[in-house]
């Protein structure tokens, strides 16, 4: 991602793809991934979903400069299941997404050729019938003022458009922002001319 590129590409719900061949099934699911703790979960869910099938091969891609990738075969032919799928993933551009692929064996082996073609037609079955939206790279900022000072955070709020995650109203107040990437300068200038409000960097969406 360049300094100046601050959207990508992911997916903004599940969805699912079919691909049969000689016997085999392969029903893909596509889900919006942030973390990767949640892998076990969804692959312990499915192994319930589906308890009589063979494999449940992956794929994912993470963060908005799409530099994390994780793959496994799952007792496939080393490269015939993980890869096809990342591949998929990386032929359309997305990320944020993790790809689940359960497999029903047919009886009728596939050969390697066989094995990377359904893995990568069931990916893009799953991918096609998710709707591909364009997200922003956005900082979440904290800002902390005097509740006196309500009135004129809330217009640079306001005048900046900054979706509000989180607020604590008291004597001190606190509020976490989501600022993009590309208006952070702006909006920064704009709270250091606002006298006695802090305000500190937390994470990148």
């Amino acid at each position: 991602m360049s300094l100046f590129e601050d959207t990508y590409l992911t997916i903004d719900r599940s969805s699912e793809g079919l691909f049969r061949d000689k016997g085999s099934k392969f029903i893909a699911y596509a889900y919006p991934f942030k973390n990767e703790e949640k892998l076990k979960e969804i692959i312990a869910e499915l192994r319930i979903l589906h308890p009589k099938a063979r494999h449940y091969c992956w794929a994912y891609r993470l963060t908005p400069d799409r530099s994390v990738f994780r793959f496994n075969d799952d007792g496939e032919p080393s490269g015939t299941a993980g890869r096809p799928i990342l591949n998929t993933l990386l032929s359309k551009n997305v990320t944020n997404v993790l790809v689940v692929v359960v497999r029903y064996f047919g009886g009728t082996l596939l050969g390697v050729p066989g094995l990377i073609n359904a893995y990568k037609v069931a990916t893009q079955e799953a991918l096609d019938a998710a709707r591909i939206v364009e997200k922003t790279v956005n900082d979440v900022y904290r800002i902390t003022f005097n509740y006196l000072q309500m009135n004129e955070v809330m217009r640079l709020i306001k005048e900046e458009n900054l979706p509000i995650l989180k607020q604590a109203f008291d004597n001190n107040c606190s509020m976490d922002v989501e600022v993009r990437k590309l208006r952070v300068n702006q909006v920064v200038e704009k709270l250091e001319m606002l006298n006695g409000v802090q305000y500190g960097y937390l994470h990148t969406l």
